[in-house]
C-alpha cells in the first residue's frame, strides 16, 4: 500500500495551468525530489499534499485515504510538512520541540537527548534548545523545523527547499541526517523541492518535473510528467 498517491492532480492561477495530470504514487523508503523552475507550484503541490492548499483539479490519498477522510491530527502523525520560511510560537526551540511531542514521542533515547544528539549532527550544541525562535536566523529556523517535524515520528516528511538558507557543510549535514532518518526505518519516506540539480541527484532516487508553469492547456494540451529513476 502506497503512503501517498497523486491521482490526475492539477492547480492553476488565474491565467494558466501550472501543472495538470500529475500523477505519482510514493512507497515506503523511496526518496523523491520535485523538479521546476520558480513559479512551476512546487510549494503549492507540496501544501497540496497534506491539505494546506486545494487543487484545482485530482486527488490525493495518504494510506489510501482520500485527505479530506483524516482528522487532521492523525494526518500530521503519518506525514509533516517542513516550509522553506517555518514560522514558531514565541518560546524557545526546546518549546517548538516539546509541542511536537505532544503528537508522538521519539523513539529510543529520551527526547532532549535525541535533539542533542541530532543537533550535534549538524554542528550545533545543546544550547541551541534554549535560542528564542524569534531570534532565530532563516537556516536555524530551517534546522529546528526540520528536528520538529522529524521528532513527532511521521511516515514521510515533505520537505520545501530544506537547506535554502544553509551553507554547503550544513547542507551537507542536513541531507545526511535525512538519509540516516529514513534508513532507520524502510516504511519512511521524504519529498525533497530543490532548485539544485546536483542536490536532487544526491537526496533522491526519483524526481517528479512540473516542467515550467504552461499556458492554460485548453492551448497547449501539456501535462506535467514524471521523470525515471536517476
Amino acid at each position: 500500500m502506497p503512503l501517498l498517491s497523486v491521482r490526475d492532480a492539477g492547480r492553476r492561477i488565474p491565467d494558466r495551468w501550472l501543472w495538470r495530470g500529475l500523477s505519482f504514487e510514493v512507497d515506503g523508503g523511496e526518496r523523491v525530489a520535485i523538479a521546476g523552475p520558480s513559479g512551476s507550484g512546487k510549494s503549492l503541490l507540496l501544501r497540496a499534499l497534506i491539505g494546506l492548499d486545494d487543487l484545482d483539479e485530482g486527488t490525493v490519498s495518504v494510506d489510501e485515504r482520500p485527505l479530506a477522510d483524516w482528522h487532521l491530527p492523525d494526518l500530521r502523525m503519518r506525514v509533516r510538512y517542513v516550509p522553506q520560511s517555518p514560522a514558531f510560537a514565541d518560546g524557545t526551540v526546546r518549546d517548538a520541540l516539546s509541542g511536537a511531542r505532544a503528537f508522538a514521542a521519539a523513539s529510543g533515547a529520551a527526547p532532549e537527548a535525541w535533539a542533542v544528539e541530532r543537533l550535534g549532527r549538524l554542528g550545533r550544541g545543546a544550547g541551541f534548545l534554549d535560542a528564542r525562535t524569534e531570534t532565530l536566523s532563516g537556516g536555524e529556523a530551517q534546522i529546528a523545523a526540520l528536528l520538529r517535524a522529524m521528532q513527532s515520528g511521521p511516515h514521510l516528511l515533505l520537505l520545501d527547499e530544506p537547506t535554502a538558507s544553509l551553507d554547503p557543510d550544513a547542507t551537507d549535514a542536513v541531507e545526511r541526517l535525512v538519509s540516516d532518518w529514513l534508513d532507520e526505518d524502510g516504511a519512511r519516506a521524504a519529498i525533497w523541492t530543490s532548485h539544485s540539480e546536483e542536490q536532487r541527484a544526491r537526496v533522491a532516487t526519483r524526481v517528479v518535473d512540473l516542467g515550467t508553469a504552461i499556458p492554460a492547456p485548453e492551448a497547449s494540451g501539456e501535462r506535467a510528467t514524471e521523470t525515471a529513476a536517476l
